[in-house]
């Protein structure tokens, strides 16, 4: 039996058929590949669940369809090369974000800002590597471009990574590092997991709702450990990713 996502929002489709091919054209993504093993029903279904979260996220980032595939840069994969026990995964070495046949629904958001934080980190720092991060870069760097668009990145990195004084570090940052020594892993309390974590927490409390694109950072059993934003500190992290996307939505527009 075919899994349903609870969405809200507006009707991008017109009630239309679409397929991954009209995913691929809408945003010009690089290319899209779909697994073998993704039958032609399932093919069909997940285009049109694809389409509507990448328009969801489009909407809610005030953005354009360069913006969701990274000026074309971006390469999306479906049922291709699952690595076991992870339903999704972003590549930096050959710009892709892939999720999983079955396990993947509701990591579109997460996946989207690791291919983001990738991309932005030469914009944002001069001499990168082909594997940094913006926001990992951010911690150890204090030689940022200067660009007002830059300095508004700049403070949703610092709201998530730091306290509201800017003085220690956030209780995100404590309460994941917690959980990094509980599970005796270095993983949630990395600075770009703890972005993508908090743009995921971003996307969900928006108006527009998908599950297909993101859920989990209210109910789950990692949001009751901390390890989303939460309180305070949540209301000044969707307050700064919104400043920054909106206004980058309208440079975008712009140009």
């Amino acid at each position: 039996m075919a899994r349903t996502f609870y969405r809200r929002g507006p009707d991008h489709r017109a009630g239309s058929a679409v397929t991954f091919l009209d995913v691929r054209r809408r945003f010009q993504f690089r290319t899209v590949e779909i697994g073998r093993w993704v039958t032609e029903p399932e093919k069909q279904r997940s285009a049109a669940l694809f389409y509507d979260a990448l328009c969801d996220l489009m909407s809610i980032l005030g953005g354009t369809e360069s913006l969701i595939s990274l000026r074309g840069s971006l390469a999306l994969q479906y049922g291709i090369g699952g690595r076991p026990g992870v339903s999704a995964h972003y590549t930096p070495a050959t710009r892709s974000f892939a999720l999983a046949k079955n396990a993947g629904p509701g990591s579109i958001a997460h996946e989207w800002f690791h291919a983001f934080d990738h991309y932005i980190a030469d914009k944002l720092f001069p001499g990168t590597g082909n594997g940094d991060f913006g926001s990992r870069l951010w911690l150890s760097r204090e030689d940022p471009i200067a660009h007002p668009l830059n300095d508004r990145l700049q403070t949703c990195y610092r709201t998530v990574l730091l306290n509201a004084a800017g003085t220690e570090p956030s209780d995100l940052f404590r309460q994941s590092a917690k959980a990094d020594k509980a599970a005796g892993v270095h993983y949630y309390s990395q600075p770009e997991e703890l972005c993508a974590r908090a743009f995921e927490a971003f996307v969900q409390d928006a108006a527009c709702k998908n599950a297909f694109l993101v859920r989990g950072t209210r109910e789950s059993e990692e949001a009751k450990l901390g390890l989303y934003p939460q309180g305070e500190d949540r209301e000044r992290i969707g307050i700064a990713f919104r400043d920054y996307f909106m206004n980058l939505g309208r440079a975008l527009k712009r140009s």
